[in-house]
């Protein structure tokens, strides 16, 4: 369930649209994602999210795509809290260390950057318990026309 300070916002600005859409997002909630802060003020939005054996590669580390979800996850609720609706339209990661199991958690701050037009900019970092960047991304969301 949504904090209820995310909510909030997030009906105040889809005012009687807010029924059309999925909140929380079913793969948010499989993901077992969390809420962990937000700052509003600063465009910021802290998730986390448990780092699970069917998430593993051969290697035995989170495959990056999983990462990458867990980013998209993040991106997405905040985009919804910033601007109108939106979709990702380009996100890329650049990953610093590997995820593994004993890690537990990945934690995912992201922050959004600036609007252009119909383009949304943002950055995220995913670090583990003890604040090592795993990960960073950067990403480009576009306002849905008619919104």
């Amino acid at each position: 369930m949504l904090p209820d300070a995310i909510m909030a916002i997030i009906k105040e600005r889809l005012g009687n649209r807010t029924e059309d859409y999925l909140i929380p997002p079913p793969v948010f909630t499989s993901m077992g994602g969390e809420f962990v802060d937000v700052a509003l003020d600063e465009g910021v939005l802290i998730t986390r999210f448990p780092v699970r054996k069917e998430y593993l590669n051969p290697y035995g580390a989170v495959q990056g795509g999983m990462v990458a979800a867990a980013v998209d996850n993040t991106l997405g609720p905040l985009s919804m809290l910033v601007a109108p609706p939106n979709v990702t339209r380009m996100l890329e990661m650049k990953y610093s260390r590997p995820v593994t199991p004993d890690l537990e958690f990945m934690t995912v701050k992201a922050r959004f950057i600036s609007r252009e037009g119909h383009f949304l900019h943002f950055r995220a970092e995913v670090r583990d318990m003890d604040g090592n960047l795993l990960a960073r991304a950067k990403a480009t969301h576009w306002v849905i026309e008619g919104t």
